[in-house]
């Protein structure tokens, strides 16, 4: 290895060094560098395995197009695997492996791998779940045999099983205009956009803005390109209409211009600051969006191509520019096109000592010539590399005579003695995120590139974006973009180069020429894919994998597509391109649970949680919400603090948090025609200011779920649901009205996190409200069954409607959420002198088990209406959702499973699940008649008591059978009985 940092140049700070560590030998940098240029300016070459064959690899590109040098970042006892050694900032103490290698990255035994030719190609994985045969291994079972190790030898990094110590944010931004990118195109969009007036957020990717003008040493404005876009940079940072986001990937497109992106706030750092995060994750809403993503260079495919050495020209160029590293001593460049002329004369000012340029085409441009004469390179044209020479880094460079026309090569091969190869295959655009917004590419011949369309909707591209590759182009479009005249374009100076390139991008001839650096994805494996029928854009992506590695195929889409197209006799435009996907670039897991970790699924806590954690309230999961299980009593079991709830609220009072039930909006004038057809019964009779008992049956007719609606006015309705379907209910309403009324005039509006509610039921219920409430009466005349009040409650204003869930004399009081905990409190003192107690989902259970109430447990999907008894609630008068199904043979057979009550006969408790039967049979548990849906121990009766469904159970009430539990051991005899175990007249709750 030997140092190859050039003397001066570059934006790094050269005052500064920086100690990082590679495969635990330390080396040192500079801030400002990447993990990539520093180790290429320590010379090394060598920076990991291929993914299949374990070959060495060096770096190929200087951004997040790399798919070469990826390492594992060690953080502690943290590892993150796959990190880009082109996009990862080195600082001090940095420590980084290499991956896919053992023992060691210079000795990898996986290299043998390269023995296996043709046996590892295209679909060899696929392949061995056939066959072949080996004695006993035999179809499947070789591939059993073979799973193992092809899993062992699957993926590149070793993920981390340490729990990761990093802390993550979110953060939701809204701007007027999003610019992409921050070259020159994307500085002057959001120039012009802020001096219009604009909000304006500028993401780039890069930790320095400016892209291009980096590093390009054109000039802007009479200035040098740096110089101008630093002088943007501090213009823009003064602007108070604009925020700027460097380290910021935008790595998704989404409805409505909702863009996803990922900050990296410290991962160039050795230690956050406290307080701050790793990384953050941008969720950014914009009225306009201006892509000025730029493109990206494509590598060449010959024989070789992936030794280490061999580099894209533009990358080499940025290395040099911007870092001041000289990728080589003695280089070599193969372009098909004009722009690595420059990327040659760039390094030979650097230092480097360009010793030829090979070139397929016969003839060039006379810009390109002279910036050939300039390097001092040889220049050769209508040549072609077909191969590098070389071990673990390139020593030379082979190349014969080309021909355009047939594509073929001829001559005895030449050998060039160079120790780094510059490659250029055209570039293309990154039109990643216009594809995810639903763009459709449009192939450009003169270009060979996928352009995005000229007809967009919420966005607008600027510069190579759109395949403007002069800078002059690129300011223009910018300006544009950013709503500005044409007119105030800034001058440039430099050469303008054609960059459209010949119509070469693969040169056949002996040995594995690549086409996927990631995957291993080599030209004959895309040939392989033609030859057995794997054509389709789609199948050739899945069955060679390319282009479906971290980097998303980012250098090799258009080398594979030509390939293909080749082979099908077909152009590019007919072979098509696959649909690009979110992410852009791998965004950690991390920054998308940001603050929510340690749990899958979101929580939802009502406004009065901390006050029932404070009372000592045991809580479990009912949906996605926290809901009160228990107020335990100290050294009281689960069973007798639900008892004990719920006999007191039957004989004085008890209070429940029910703001988890669904609570939807449904307004308009055609409302209540749409609560008729969407529930069973009437509503469009209601009165304003009263509430009904509702059921809404599926298209096939079974019960979706249960609820009360309240009348608020003429065309406002407040409509409630179970807890855990009040998601459910809501999509089914969404449904009837986009598909199959889109005519009703009727908004949903879904308002269960807007109001909290409190359920007050027992004898003594309606004295503490009228002890509270103040603004109204709550006797049976002003507030009768499924009446609706207002009034206030300690200063609050509140909604009260008489309904009950428990059997009881009951009340619900919703009130805004920020007053929830108020009304609570207040509600609390107020019923103290009655003996007021709150009480959980078990008390509340158990009531409604003695009442015969139906949740979940019973509307399970399979159910009728006539199942639980319902039928009373189908309206004869109109049809509604599920009435043309419902009366269908199967639904209305006598023996359905029909709802009943269960009484344990042996007073021991009963299990939801266990089965009934008529005939018990403990050693062949066998013929179930139905099963149990809840259960519970009933301080009423005093006994264990529950709902079950049974076959033909309205006909069964008063007969004995047993339940058969064999899983819990649980045999023994019960009782069916009616539903309606409590007050079947309905006498207290209607007092």
């Amino acid at each position: 290895m030997s140092p190859r940092r050039a003397t001066s140049g570059g934006l790094i700070d050269r005052s500064r060094s920086v100690r990082f560590s590679f495969d635990g030998q330390d080396f040192a940098g500079h801030p400002g560098d990447t993990l990539a240029s520093a180790l290429l300016a320590n010379g090394v070459s060598l920076f990991g395995r291929s993914f299949k064959y374990h070959r060495p690899r060096g770096v190929l590109g200087a951004g997040v197009d790399e798919p070469n040098a990826l390492v594992t970042v060690l953080r502690g006892e943290a590892r993150e695997p796959n990190v880009q050694a082109t996009m990862l900032e080195i600082h001090d103490g940095l420590k980084v492996v290499s991956q896919n290698r053992f023992p060691s990255l210079g000795f990898d035994v996986g290299a043998l791998n390269q023995l296996g030719g043709k046996l590892l190609g295209a679909g060899f994985y696929y392949k061995t779940f056939m066959g072949p045969v080996f004695g006993p291994l035999k179809g499947t079972r070789f591939w059993m045999f073979c799973e193992h190790f092809i899993r062992r030898a699957a993926g590149l990094g070793k993920a981390g099983v340490a729990p990761d110590p990093s802390r993550y944010e979110r953060m939701n931004a809204f701007c007027d205009v999003l610019v992409v990118g921050s070259g020159p195109a994307g500085l002057i969009a959001a120039r012009a956009a802020s001096q219009n007036g604009a909000r304006v957020i500028l993401a780039e990717q890069d930790a320095r803005l400016g892209g291009s003008a980096n590093w390009s040493g054109a000039s802007i404005d009479a200035q040098p390109s740096t110089e101008w876009a630093a002088g943007m940079v501090r213009e823009l940072s003064a602007m108070p209409n604009v925020t700027l986001l460097p380290r910021t990937t935008v790595w998704g497109y989404y409805d409505g211009n909702t863009m996803a992106a990922l900050e990296r706030v410290a991962d160039h750092k050795a230690k956050a600051r406290p307080g701050e995060p790793r990384q953050r994750h941008w969720t950014i809403r914009a009225g306009r969006v201006v892509l000025a993503t730029g493109a990206l260079e494509r590598p060449l495919v010959f024989p070789g191509n992936d030794r280490p050495g061999v580099m894209l020209a533009s990358a080499a160029e940025r290395y040099a520019g911007e870092y001041g590293v000289l990728p080589g001593d003695k280089v070599a460049v193969f372009t098909n096109n004009d722009a690595a002329y420059r990327s040659a004369l760039a390094l030979r000012e650097a230092g480097c000592r360009v010793v030829a340029i090979i070139d397929p085409r016969e003839t060039i441009s006379e810009q390109a010539r002279a910036l050939a004469v300039r390097t001092g390179a040889e220049i050769l044209t209508g040549r072609a590399v077909t191969g590098t020479e070389g071990g673990k880094t390139i020593s030379g460079v082979r190349m014969q005579v080309f021909d355009a026309a047939s594509g073929a090569v001829s001559g005895d091969p030449r050998t060039i003695e160079a120790d780094c190869l510059l490659m250029s295959g055209g570039w293309s655009p990154v039109i990643n995120l216009a594809s995810q917004a639903g763009a459709k590419a449009e192939w450009s011949e003169r270009l060979q590139a996928f352009l995005p369309p000229k007809d967009a909707s919420g966005w607008v591209g600027a510069g190579a974006f759109n395949g403007a590759f002069t800078l002059a182009e690129a300011l223009a479009e910018g300006l544009a973009a950013g709503g500005k005249s044409g007119s105030e374009t800034p001058d440039v100076a430099g050469d303008e180069l054609e960059v459209a390139p010949a119509h070469v991008l693969e040169i056949e001839a002996a040995g594995k020429a690549f086409v996927d650096f990631q995957h291993d994805v080599t030209a004959d494996d895309v040939r392989l894919a033609h030859r057995e029928g794997f054509q389709s854009v789609e199948h050739l992506k899945r069955y060679t994998t390319l282009g479906m590695a971290t980097d998303q195929g980012k250098t090799s889409n258009v080398s594979g597509l030509a390939i293909m197209a080749n082979a099908l006799g077909r152009q590019i435009a007919e072979v098509g391109t696959t649909r690009f996907r979110p992410p852009f670039a791998p965004v950690t897991i991390g920054a998308l649970a940001a603050e929510r970790y340690g749990e899958i699924r979101p929580e939802r806590l009502t406004p009065m949680h901390d006050w029932h954690l404070a009372r000592g309230a045991t809580m479990y999961s009912a949906g996605l919400w926290h809901r009160t299980m228990i107020y335990g009593l100290p050294g009281e079991t689960v069973e007798q603090a639900y008892v004990r709830e719920a006999k007191t609220t039957r004989e004085t009072a008890g209070i429940a948090d029910v703001s988890t039930l669904g609570k939807i909006m449904v307004q308009g004038s055609d409302a209540a025609n749409f609560l008729d057809r969407v529930y069973t019964n009437m509503f469009s009779t209601l009165p304003v200011g009263k509430a009904r008992y509702g059921l809404m049956l599926r298209e096939d007719g079974l019960v979706l779920d249960d609820g009360t609606t309240w009348r608020l006015g003429e065309q406002d309705f407040l409509m409630t649901t179970t807890t855990a379907n009040a998601g459910k209910v809501m999509q089914h309403l969404e449904y009837m009205l986009d598909v199959v009324w889109p005519d009703l005039k009727v908004q949903l509006t879904s308002v269960t996190d807007q109001w909290a509610g409190a359920s007050i039921a027992g004898p003594r219920a309606r004295d503490i409200l009228a002890a509270c409430v103040t603004g109204t009466e709550v006797d049976n005349e002003t507030l009768p069954f499924m009446g609706i009040v207002y009034g206030d409650i300690a200063g609050a204003p509140v909604m009260i409607c008489r309904l009950s869930f428990s059997g009881e004399l009951a009340y619900e009081v919703y009130s805004g959420a920020g007053h929830g905990t108020h009304v609570w409190e207040a509600l609390i003192a107020g019923g103290k002198p009655y003996g007021l107690v709150p009480y959980g989902l078990e008390a509340l259970g158990t009531m409604r088990i003695e009442k015969g109430h139906v949740t979940g447990a019973e509307i399970d999907g399979r159910v009728t209406a006539r199942d639980l008894h319902l039928d009373w609630m189908l309206s004869k008068k109109k049809p509604f959702v599920g009435s043309m199904m419902m009366d269908r043979e199967g639904l209305v057979a006598p023996d359905r499973l029909q709802l009943v009550g269960i009484v344990s006969l042996d007073n021991r408790p009963l299990n939801g699940g266990a089965h009934i039967v008529e005939e018990l049979d403990r050693d062949n548990p066998h013929g179930s008649i139905g099963h149990m849906t809840a259960a519970c121990y009933s301080p009423v009766f005093g006994r264990h008591i529950g709902l079950a469904l049974v076959k033909g159970g309205k006909d069964r009430r008063g007969t004995r059978a047993f339940i058969s539990d064999p899983l819990r051991k649980r045999f023994g005899p019960v009782e069916i009985v009616s539903h309606h175990f409590y007050d079947p007249e309905g006498k207290r709750m209607h007092g």
